[in-house]
């Protein structure tokens, strides 16, 4: 065990050294080097990532740059929020929408101006949130999973299986190619994936921190994402790689409330 460990790490050590030779390098490139699976290669990037030593990209990884880190890092919560406000301006008058426990879906409901909107969330926070006239609110009950506040297990299906919605507005822990949308929570997958196949239309809100990773769980694979809410600190060459995949990505920008 200590000699493949050590074997390991370093492989790893010798990924970050060519990294800081050429800056960035495809998975399937380090496959062939090290003579190891695709897989294997991912699984060390993720874990490299996970310790903040390189930044992966759809289909390979790239040097660190903490300039940018520290950028990020800073305009999270702002970002965020313009992500809320713009898919708010998605929604019609009339529109029936789910939006799951993520807190930058939930935060939508502040924003919304239209008219005759029903909400269903599995958010249990919807009980506390200051209701507008405009908005009509749907709680799916269930079990309280803390400390997220959040509705799961077998009467939160039931509802949802009874429900069809115009719009689904869906946050994640992570959103990749590779594997499709994930969540960090087991007991949300089957709701998050029943808003999403009950829904005309979905939207995967998911900030620049989220864009390229992969958490815990998969709740859906690619084929069902078709619409990305994300902001303009996400690499052109990964919104492209997106696109090219048939996935139509909504950037938000630091200006959106001036325009």
């Amino acid at each position: 065990m200590k000699t493949k460990k050590a074997y390991v790490n370093k492989r790893r050590e010798e990924i970050l050294s060519l990294l800081s030779e050429n800056k960035r390098i495809s998975v399937e490139e380090l496959s062939k080097i090290f003579g190891v699976s695709l897989i294997t290669i991912r699984r060390d990037l993720q874990q490299l990532e996970d310790e903040n030593k390189l930044v992966r990209f759809y289909g390979g990884a790239k040097i660190r740059n903490d300039k940018l880190e520290i950028k990020k890092q800073a305009t999270d919560i702002n970002y965020k929020e313009l992500l809320s406000r713009y898919a708010a301006t998605l929604i019609n008058d009339g529109d029936t929408i789910f939006v799951n426990s993520s807190s930058t879906a939930f935060n939508i409901l502040k924003f919304v101006d239209r008219k005759y909107i029903t909400v269903i969330t599995n958010n249990i926070k919807a009980v506390n949130l200051e209701i507008k006239n405009n908005i009509n609110v749907i709680i799916t009950g269930g079990e309280v999973r803390h400390p997220k506040e959040v509705l799961v297990g077998d009467y939160a299906i039931k509802t949802l299986q009874n429900i069809y919605a115009k719009k689904a507005f869906i946050g994640c822990n992570g959103i990749s190619l590779d594997c499709g949308m994930t969540t960090a929570n087991a007991n949300e997958v089957n709701i998050n994936k029943l808003m999403i196949e009950h829904a005309k239309e979905t939207y995967f809100i998911a900030d620049h921190t989220k864009i390229c990773r992969n958490s815990s769980f998969i709740t859906c694979s690619t084929d069902y994402i078709k619409n990305i809410i994300t902001d303009e600190l996400v690499p052109e060459e990964t919104i492209e790689e997106f696109r090219q995949n048939g996935i139509n990505v909504h950037i938000v920008r630091n200006n959106f409330l001036d325009l």
